[in-house]
């Protein structure tokens, strides 16, 4: 009797595991291409109303700018001060916050004007950086997001993220749509979809094909991802890349 009850236990756990979704593969399929200007260390970058906000890195150089579309040049900019190295960027409750690489300070500005607000503390590096309508969800380098509320920037609760069932690391720029977070993996091409509630992936985006071999050997990584609701498309860049891609994420062929 207790064979057959293991039996039955294997076959059903066999069972639930080979039911679990696949992970889906998807490629960015162009609509527009945006001018970038390509001395921009692009380390966050985020969408609303009409308006591109950008974070920039690299020390003495790092800031936030309000970007004109069409031009790709800024029409609002607020420095760091020299020694900081500016990351991820998220608009949050009627203001924007950028946080620092190593410096573990959060900086507050208005979402009109760029002008400072204030700041919050947090332990760690910063990197990438998004919200999700209630709470900020934040990146550090490793496989972990972590939720951190509103007004004192503290945690909630954190999460490991898995592609098919292992640690992923690297997570950098983050953005929130639809549910889901997508996050770029430093130092690769590939942007990771992950549903928040349990960490796990469930889409990859390859987003080699961007650029031309040319255009990359002159730009470093893929980072910027922002994303338009009322349009549905996303808006991907790179450090020191000379375009913005305005595109819409498909199923890709085998």
């Amino acid at each position: 009797r207790w064979m057959v009850t293991g039996a039955l236990v294997v076959a059903l756990l066999g069972s639930g595991a080979s039911s679990a979704p696949p992970v889906e593969r998807l490629v960015p399929r162009i609509v527009a291409v945006w001018p970038h200007d390509p001395l921009i260390f692009t380390q966050g970058l985020l969408w609303n109303d009409g308006r591109l906000f950008e974070s920039h890195g690299l020390r003495g150089r790092s800031g936030v700018r309000r970007v004109i579309l069409e031009s790709g040049e800024a029409d609002r900019i607020a420095l760091n001060a020299p020694e900081e190295f500016g990351e991820g960027l998220a608009l949050g409750p009627g203001e924007l916050v950028q946080l620092t690489w190593e410096e573990a300070i959060a900086h507050r500005y208005s979402l009109d004007s760029l002008r400072p607000l204030g700041t919050f503390r947090y332990r760690g590096e910063g990197w990438g950086l998004t919200f999700d309508g209630t709470a900020y969800w934040m990146s550090d380098g490793s496989a972990i997001l972590r939720r951190r509320e509103v007004t004192k920037f503290e945690i909630l609760s954190e999460v490991v993220v898995t592609l098919e069932g292992n640690p992923v690391g690297g997570l950098n720029e983050l953005e929130y749509a639809e549910g889901q977070i997508y996050a770029n993996v430093w130092m690769s091409d590939r942007i990771l979809r992950i549903d928040p509630r349990s960490g796990v992936v469930t889409g990859t985006i390859d987003a080699s094909g961007l650029l031309s071999g040319e255009e990359r050997a002159r730009t470093d990584v893929l980072n910027g991802i922002a994303y338009d609701p009322s349009r549905r498309v996303f808006y991907l860049t790179g450090k020191m890349w000379p375009k913005l891609f305005e595109v819409e994420f498909v199923p890709s062929r085998p």
